[in-house]
């Protein structure tokens, strides 16, 4: 090969480089994340995401990108947020509670995975979900029934108990509790009281109702935000010495009394190898909307102490773990 002909074709294959290159990264699918909250408590359930994800044959920053998009509590930024995970062509979303309604609002061609209370609204059929919506649901009446069953069975005199339902950030996953709440009260002779709260002088506004018309026991809904006050509601039912059932580890962890519901990372998972499925391939309609299968029950022996209250023997050997 000649000189000229030799630089012709090294200067060819040089500008050739940066096509190649821009070609694939362009194959290089990203994850749009849409969460109301802020990613501050979500460590641990984000790796658990993303193992998901590698069970799929996806790692971040190898063969994926995620884009993280979080509301930070500013549940009216949702559409926008969506808005502009549509915008940059994400391969999939992955939507969290209210943020799962937002997504759908915003695209009936991306793929969209949630992770919500109740799919009220966004599938109507869970064993064939239909257009581009499919994920983990976390919550059933079952569940709900569960927990008032062993908050009851540790507070046998309890007659009334207090829901506590967070109203604003998801309406129908609120409505739906009370629903199931109110269904399985009756069914084993209790009286149910509503109270709302979305912010934290909300909360401790419906505290504050105890001073005057005090129940039995509280019961508090799964919800993102009772999760992020956690430590100001275990407070709070300490300081009114109510006997309180929480949706979640996170709540015994810090001095709450008993808690009954979803394992979280082994929900978000579960997320993870379902958003990595679409990312292979399967349509959301092939993918029937899952039941959230790891339950786990967690009793704080210290609290059960301080209220006056004798764990039965029997509860102790079903919990999933006891905190002395």
């Amino acid at each position: 090969m000649r000189r000229r002909e030799f630089i012709t074709l090294l200067g060819s294959a040089a500008a050739a480089w940066p096509l190649a290159a821009r070609a694939q990264q362009a194959t290089v699918p990203m994850i749009g994340l849409l969460h109301p909250l802020s990613p501050n408590t979500y460590g641990d359930r984000l790796a658990a995401f993303r193992r998901g994800l590698k069970d799929s044959g996806y790692v971040e920053g190898d063969n994926v990108t995620i884009v993280y998009r979080w509301a930070e509590d500013q549940l009216h930024q949702l559409e926008a947020l969506a808005a502009e995970l549509v915008r940059r062509q994400v391969s999939v979303i992955t939507a969290f509670g209210p943020a799962a309604y937002a997504a759908s609002a915003a695209t009936k061609t991306i793929p969209i995975v949630f992770l919500v209370n109740y799919p009220v609204g966004l599938v109507a059929n869970l064993t064939r979900p239909v257009d581009n919506l499919t994920g983990i649901n976390l919550v059933t009446g079952e569940s709900v029934a569960r927990r008032l069953e062993l908050l009851r069975e540790l507070v046998p005199a309890v007659t009334r108990v207090a829901v506590l339902v967070n109203p604003t950030a998801d309406v129908v996953s609120a409505e739906a509790t009370m629903r199931d709440a109110e269904a399985a009260a009756r069914a084993i002779g209790l009286q149910i009281q509503l109270l709302k709260a979305s912010t934290t002088g909300e909360i401790n506004a419906a505290f504050a109702t105890f001073g005057r018309d005090r129940p039995d026991a509280l019961f508090v809904d799964i919800d993102p935000f009772f999760f992020t006050r956690r430590v100001q509601l275990v407070n709070l039912a300490s300081r009114y010495a109510i006997p309180t059932a929480y949706p979640g580890r996170q709540f015994t962890e810090v001095g709450g009394l008993i808690s009954y519901g979803t394992n979280l990372s082994d929900a978000w998972g579960q997320l993870g190898i379902y958003t990595g499925r679409i990312l292979n391939g399967v349509k959301p309609a092939d993918l029937p909307v899952v039941q959230a299968s790891k339950f786990e029950l967690v009793i704080n022996a210290q609290t059960a102490t301080m209220l006056g209250l004798t764990v039965p023997p029997q509860l102790l050997a079903r919990a999933d773990e006891v905190i002395e």
